[in-house]
């Protein structure tokens, strides 16, 4: 066998391999029309391009005479790429059944050739490997029915076949010691427990970058690497995440690695002229210029681009700038809320509050049951609803807003007797603020939010009798009956 260790294969190179495995020990097929989606969408991108890198394929090779290769990485991507070609296998197929003198798909003698070459080693694959998790069979079953759907569209022409086979290339890896093949699956498998979803955003955006932008990488890797990462991952989890979903009445509960989606959006160099892209590209190109112009060095100003947390998401430098704009934002408020203090006027964002707002913050930072679980949950609801609420409305009403945002997060936790992270998912989407918050056009529109109050008897959190610094707020702003 042609040795293929640290060699660049096309897809139509990679195919052809009569030796391909999946070992027992793989995790099951996972991908879904997501994944599927994301490729066509990269051969649309890229088909201009004398060669593309999809990534990369380890394998284990066996010593005996089939000298199989198990593939040790790599498996999500080879079996997408297989089940497309041997879709479109199929429908070479059935053209050639059609009787058609003049093929709408096939035309090129050279794309027929290369597909029927494939024919062989493909239901060779398919014929001898077996599947241990009904979870493979299931979404492999789901994907080629999706192929079906995608190879049968007409923009997915011959160029596009042709970019496929022999454009698309792996960088091909063979490991021959198979202590090294368990030990490398072992790293690779650690190394994606343990990758965050913001890191995965962080290599996603990078690569979106415009070309005329490659200069600004490296300071926007700068500023993200100085983040600890425990705090980038706060930021998304905590709040960024559960705004924009709790806004679009969706659950929120875990941030993973198959959320990231929610923060890629649009690509501006790349997607079409859409009505519903062109107020962040007139934006987007005007912040530039207004910045670029030579009346900012006289007068020093600088115009931020306007970002909103259910905003749709830039990619590339945009979307870097909107990550260090919401940590200043989220550690401003958090900072200055922990800061209140009952002697001093309390202020948020250079903005003093009235007299029961800055008891509301005083209370949430001091009062003595603060730490358990539940209590956590719930001023994570309570800081969510505030920041979205900052970023839309600014100061304007703020007190009010945190009156407003205490008795509606907090009420959960005095009727509640338990609070766990679902309990905080479902209470949000039953009683959603943080959408009433996104559909309000004035400050003043929060207030029509409906509150009930809360009787002695719904008080499940403290039923002792102990002094409870949360009911008696709740009592002095005449919501506990």
């Amino acid at each position: 066998m042609e040795n293929i260790n640290n060699q660049v294969l096309s897809v139509r190179q990679l195919l052809a391999l009569t030796q391909l495995s999946i070992p027992t020990y793989q995790r099951p097929y996972r991908w879904g029309a997501r994944n599927i989606a994301d490729l066509f969408t990269d051969l649309a991108t890229h088909q201009n391009k004398s060669a593309y890198r999809l990534g990369s394929v380890v394998f284990y090779q066996h010593t005996d005479k089939d000298e199989k290769l198990d593939i040790v990485d790599g498996q999500q991507r080879t079996l997408t790429l297989m089940l497309t070609i041997k879709v479109l296998i199929e429908a070479l197929d059935e053209e050639s059944r059609d009787g058609k003198k003049q093929a709408t798909k096939f035309q090129r003698q050279d794309i027929r050739q290369q597909l029927e070459a494939l024919r062989e080693p493909i239901g060779a694959f398919m014929e001898r490997t077996r599947f241990s998790s009904r979870d493979s069979e299931v979404n492999l079953r789901r994907n080629y029915l999706e192929l079906h759907r995608r190879v049968a569209r007409s923009e997915f022409d011959e160029q596009k076949i042709d970019f496929l086979l022999n454009k698309c290339q792996v960088v091909c890896f063979v490991l021959e010691d198979i202590s090294e093949a368990f030990q490398f699956f072992d790293s690779q498998n650690a190394r994606g427990r343990d990758l965050a979803p913001h890191d995965l955003l962080k290599a996603f955006h990078l690569r979106e970058f415009a070309e005329h932008e490659t200069y600004r990488k490296a300071e926007a890797v700068a500023h993200w690497e100085r983040l600890p990462s425990n705090e980038l991952a706060h930021l998304f989890a905590f709040y960024l995440y559960r705004v924009r979903q709790w806004a679009e009445g969706k659950s929120a509960r875990y941030f993973s690695k198959e959320n990231v989606n929610i923060f890629k959006g649009v690509n501006l160099e790349r997607v079409g002229h859409f009505p519903y892209v062109e107020s962040l590209r007139i934006a987007h190109h005007f912040v530039d210029d207004y910045n670029s112009q030579y009346q900012r060095k006289i007068d020093g100003q600088r115009m931020v681009f306007p970002f909103h947390l259910d905003q749709m998401i830039i990619n590339g430098r945009r979307f870097f700038e909107m990550a260090e704009h919401y940590q200043k934002l989220v550690a401003a408020i958090v900072a200055q809320e922990t800061a209140s203090t009952q002697e001093q006027p309390a202020m948020l964002l250079d903005d003093a509050l009235t007299k029961q707002a800055g008891k509301v913050l005083f209370t949430l930072n001091h009062y003595a049951r603060r730490h358990r679980t539940g209590d956590r949950y719930v001023r994570a609801m309570f800081d969510c609803a505030l920041i979205f609420y900052i970023d839309k409305f600014g100061s304007q009403g703020l007190s009010l807003a945190i009156e407003k945002c205490f008795i509606w997060a907090y009420r959960c936790r005095i009727r509640q007797q338990v609070v766990q992270l679902a309990t905080m998912d479902n209470y949000v989407l039953e009683h959603n603020l943080i959408r009433a918050i996104r559909d309000a056009h004035q400050p003043s529109d929060l207030q029509a939010f409906y509150l009930p109050n809360i009787s002695r008897r719904e008080n499940r959190n403290n039923r002792n009798g102990n002094k409870d610094e949360l009911v008696e707020l709740f009592q002095e702003m005449n919501y506990y009956v």
